[in-house]
């Protein structure tokens, strides 16, 4: 059912199929989605609370890593609640302008989530190559002007894609095969030429994902230089160990998220199976690893979520 608009028309809603293959198993494969959902969230919500309420951690490194929480929670609750409606109740619609909002949450906090682990890489640049001008470089004005700039960035970048897709007219197929809108998905279903999307969905992203990329690596590689530069392997070590929640919290990120990018435009040899699993994933598997490594790794988090479980000091 479609419909009309002054320049375009439109279906009342899509049908999302889930898991297309593992239909037998859909049931049972949202128990684990679940419990992987519900970590993120507490996970998050446990590291937002720590950090609002100990004033010790009001630094660069722990107002960033508060806002990555709170993209996480948006990131994740923007597709699994859904998703798990799916695979339980079969709730298979979802209503064209809920549909585009999912496009628009989906990608604008997927790039907020890329900027926010540069400005992390430059934190921890300014921290280990400059540590006597860290506090005076970031000052809390600064890290709050970064967080907006990549909120803006997120914003304006995924803008004119939801626009273009919003204006022009769809095919009689409402079917995504997947648990969730995508730009591309959705984009397969335009009955009309989709080149200027497509061009303008692959600038965007590489635009944001490649300009973080290099940010990131430049910062690691004055990192390495600096660090290899300390006297005494106990420095190095010390120096090297501030990075490591960073970088697991980076590779968990960026690996299935260019995984899923790249199999939806040129992996046409992908079993459409893995390629659906992964997308999953990419949402759902950073929200719920980041509080974990920052709570392993990071002394001040876990002693406070130690004294919080224990109700005694570390």
């Amino acid at each position: 059912m479609l419909a009309s608009g002054n320049s375009s028309s439109h279906p009342v809603f899509f049908i999302l199929l889930g898991i297309p293959g593992l239909e037998n198993y859909q049931f049972w494969i949202a128990f684990p989605l679940c419990a992987m959902y519900l970590v993120a969230i507490v996970g998050n919500f446990i590291t937002l609370h720590i950090i609002r309420t100990d004033h010790t951690l009001h630094e660069p490194m722990y107002l960033f890593l508060a806002m990555l929480a709170i993209t996480d929670l948006a990131l994740s609750s923007s597709t699994q609640p859904k998703m798990l409606a799916i695979l339980w109740f079969h709730a298979h619609e979802i209503e064209y302008h809920a549909c585009l909002i999912q496009v628009f949450f989906i990608h604008s906090f997927s790039s907020v989530e890329s900027g926010l682990l540069m400005a992390m890489a430059l934190d921890r640049y300014v921290a280990i190559c400059f540590p006597l001008h860290h506090s005076t470089i970031l000052t809390p004005t600064v890290v709050g002007k970064l967080g907006a700039a990549v909120m803006m960035r997120g914003l304006l970048w995924v803008s004119p894609f939801c626009i273009m897709v919003s204006r022009m007219p769809f095919c009689n197929n409402h079917v995504i095969a997947q648990s969730y809108c995508e730009h591309m998905a959705v984009l397969k279903l335009v009955c009309a030429d989709t080149r200027v999307n497509r061009a303008y969905g692959l600038f965007a992203a590489f635009s944001v994902v490649g300009f973080d990329i290099i940010v990131i690596s430049i910062s690691y590689v004055m990192i390495l230089r600096t660090v290899l530069g300390l006297p005494s392997d106990e420095a190095q070590f010390k120096a090297f160990g501030t990075c490591a929640s960073h970088i697991c919290v980076i590779l968990a990120f960026y690996i299935p998220a260019l995984f899923t990018f790249l199999t939806h435009r040129f992996g046409h040899h992908v079993p459409r199976v893995v390629h659906i699993m992964f997308a999953n994933f990419y949402l759902l598997v950073p929200p719920m690893l980041n509080p974990i490594i920052y709570g392993v790794r990071t002394k001040q988090i876990r002693d406070r979520v130690i004294q919080g479980c224990c109700g005694k000091d570390p």
